[in-house]
């Protein structure tokens, strides 16, 4: 089996493999950026960002050197921000302790901050052909049906793949082998009514044998909690009040207008944005029309974003983590993805 299966797997690949630019190196920073940037996140969203972040900063000294603000601009709307705080911290690794080039050995690529079992072994097979497999979501549902594992998607048989996969791993073109499968769970081994007419593997899948590929794995049960929440367009003449999150906790470091969940016991939503206003900012607020409402979905929330124009009565003083900003100049601002809409009906509504 092990010469049959990744003859067949590499073959199919070398007809059927998208054409993505991120293939066309081996590069080992331009390897590592698309593969921090691929998880959690579809090819179709990567493509707008893979080119202008290399533009941005085009190897691992200009990101090293760049302000953290800088880095979670160009990372904006490709979520999970922590991916690129860690590339930020990694690169200044790399720089300071590996002299600009990036380890060969997964076994050291595993201590650099963002480095998992999964980002190690890939930039390593990939960018230096180390023979080292790995498991993302795509390979776990292709390997589960291929040994007929039922249960649901988890890190559980994990083990178990790697096993069979460092038996059925060929000595050369390990990354390509490692990409083949994440391509094929991708294009044909899908989590819904998987091709299998077009697999290169049915020979080897005792799930296709037996009739029960669609039953392979069980679908996880994901409910999502919906959050409502107001948020205050504090205007002064042409200037925006923002505040930026703090270091620590959900979406660190970013900034957002201010504002909160509707609770409870709010009687409207104006009655919530006044009281959210007076908490944060420590300022009565005259809150005037509504001016749009965003949806976005998190991880595990649905949220809807009601957003005000508002004014300000009486002083106010910023602290250190909030400023005036003009409508032109939010954009420079690393933001959610629910306040960055928010800003694109400003800029629409500001031409």
């Amino acid at each position: 089996m092990p010469d049959t299966f990744a003859i067949q797997l590499l073959r199919w690949y070398r007809v059927h493999a998208r054409d993505l630019p991120w293939r066309h190196t081996r590069d080992p920073y331009s390897i590592w950026i698309s593969e921090a940037m691929l998880q959690q996140t579809t090819v179709k969203t990567v493509l707008g960002y893979y080119a202008p972040w290399l533009a941005a900063f085009p190897d691992v000294y200009a990101l090293a050197s760049a302000p953290i603000e800088k880095v979670l601009k160009a990372w904006q709307g490709l979520g999970y921000y922590n991916r690129a705080r860690n590339l930020h911290k990694a690169a200044g690794i790399v720089v300071a302790q590996f002299q600009g080039h990036v380890p060969q050995d997964p076994d050291i690529l595993r201590k650099l901050p963002g480095f998992g079992p999964y980002m190690s072994a890939s930039v390593a097979s990939i960018a230096f052909d180390r023979r080292v497999p790995l498991v993302d979501a795509n390979v776990r549902r292709v390997m589960m049906r291929i040994s007929n594992i039922h249960g649901p998607a988890s890190g559980t048989w994990d083990k178990d793949i790697l096993i069979f996969l460092d038996r059925v791993m060929p000595a050369h073109r390990a990354g390509d082998f490692n990409q083949a499968l994440m391509e094929l769970g991708a294009l044909v081994c899908t989590s819904q009514q998987p091709k299998c007419n077009m697999c290169p593997l049915t020979r080897h899948c005792r799930a296709f044998e037996k009739g029960q590929q669609e039953l392979i794995p069980e679908p996880k049960k994901v409910s999502l909690n919906e959050i409502t929440a107001v948020i205050g367009l504090v205007r002064d003449k042409k200037k925006y009040l923002i505040q930026q999150r703090p270091e620590k906790g959900l979406l660190a470091g970013m900034w957002e207008f201010p504002g909160g969940k509707v609770g409870a016991s709010d009687k409207s939503f104006k009655e919530a944005l006044k009281r959210e206003l007076m908490e944060e900012l420590g300022a009565v607020c005259r809150v005037n029309e509504e001016f749009c409402r965003v949806r976005h979905y998190y991880t595990t929330n649905k949220v809807q974003l009601i957003a005000f124009n508002a004014v300000l009565k009486g002083g106010f003083k910023p602290r250190a983590n909030q400023r005036w900003v003009s409508v032109g100049d939010l954009t420079a601002y690393p933001m959610p993805s629910g306040s960055a809409k928010i800003v694109v009906k400003l800029l629409e509504n500001n031409p």
